[in-house]
């Protein structure tokens, strides 16, 4: 599934603020439940309930925090850039600002997998990461975020497209 159908205006936050983790999660709950407060308890008890298995930091100032719900029939995603960096458990050690939260219907097991994947590859791209960290405003943001990843074989042999 194309990032782009998961994606909103209203689901982008370009200068996020958050003390810790925990805030981050909250403030991605908002922005995936659209804010209605039932919704919004549900998604941040799921991202809650997987980040205690492990962090969703991959590194490089990166988080895909995720879980499942049945609170909406398609899956969701939302941005956050952090205004500052914070702590979230990553391998590398490096504070996390960017953000891309995901919640997935609970029988989306293997779309649910395929996003993980695609979001996982577009954000070990250096220069991916630099233009969303440089980007002017959550429009700037939408668009690289709405791009069509690089082709495969550009990724291996190290070109860019």
């Amino acid at each position: 599934m194309p990032l782009e159908r998961l994606l909103a205006a209203d689901r982008i936050e370009p200068a996020a603020q958050a003390d810790d983790s925990d805030a981050v999660l909250d403030a991605a709950a908002r922005l995936l439940a659209d804010d209605a407060p039932t919704q919004v308890a549900a998604v941040a008890a799921s991202l809650r309930q997987r980040e205690r298995l492990g962090s969703t930091a991959i590194g490089h100032g990166i988080a895909i925090p995720h879980g499942r719900s049945d609170a909406f029939a398609e899956p969701r995603g939302a941005f956050l850039r952090l205004a500052h960096p914070v702590a979230f458990g990553a391998g590398d050690e490096q504070p996390v600002d960017l953000v891309f939260a995901l919640i997935v219907p609970a029988h989306f097991t293997q779309q649910h997998l395929q996003l993980l994947s695609e979001l996982a590859e577009r954000f070990a791209d250096a220069d991916y990461r630099d233009a969303l960290r440089h980007a002017d405003d959550g429009g700037a943001l939408l668009r690289l975020l709405s791009q069509p990843p690089p082709p495969a074989a550009a990724l291996r042999s190290g070109a860019r497209p």
